[in-house]
């Protein structure tokens, strides 16, 4: 019953912006870590940025002062701001999240279906 819907992916030359946005919805009663991957041709799916509910957050070296993580609770919705894109950050970027849908169900992972990212020079 719980979906993850991304969006904001697409096509940017170096330095642009993209901010890709993940809504969780369905039966929800807390989201606890969410993060966005990524996967590149010919590379393995890689954490890129993570977020707690409280907010901490935490960024692959190769992001950081790029990208930002956030969230807001009260629409269970995530983003990632991307920043002076490279061509190195083309991937398919795909949300995750810790979900719990029940006081009597257990947490779960949920994951989006992922939304090509280009960065084309």
């Amino acid at each position: 019953q719980v979906q993850l819907v991304e969006s904001g992916g697409g096509l940017v030359q170096p330095g642009g912006s993209l901010r890709l946005s993940c809504a969780a919805s369905g039966n929800i009663l807390s989201i606890y870590d969410m993060g966005w991957y990524r996967q590149a041709p010919g590379k393995e799916r890689e954490l890129v940025a993570s977020i707690t509910r409280g907010g901490s957050t935490n960024y692959v070296d190769s992001v950081k002062g790029r990208f930002t993580i956030s969230r807001d609770n009260a629409k269970n919705t995530m983003y990632l701001q991307m920043n002076s894109l490279k061509p190195e950050d083309t991937a398919v970027y795909f949300c995750n999240a810790d979900i719990r849908r029940g006081l009597t169900l257990p947490n779960r992972i949920y994951w989006g279906q992922g939304t090509q990212v280009t960065v084309s020079s």
